[in-house]
């Protein structure tokens, strides 16, 4: 594998882990997260998920520069 190949699995690894992690540390607080997410409007919801993808981008270009 490439070198950009190998660090992108690794990337993605980490991100499936992360998003398993509250799923199996505490299900009910899981739960009640997601009933409290359905009553966000579109609008939060996309700026939540904007948020965390510039976030997300710092982060990994700073790591890599």
């Amino acid at each position: 594998m490439k070198p950009g190949t190998t660090l992108l699995f690794a990337a993605l690894g980490l991100a499936i882990f992360l998003e398993g992690l509250p799923y199996f540390v505490s299900p009910p607080a899981t739960r009640r997260t997601m009933e409290q997410m359905v009553r966000l409007s579109d609008g939060t919801l996309r700026a939540i998920g904007l948020g965390l993808m510039v976030v997300g981008l710092v982060v990994a270009y700073v790591t890599l520069h």
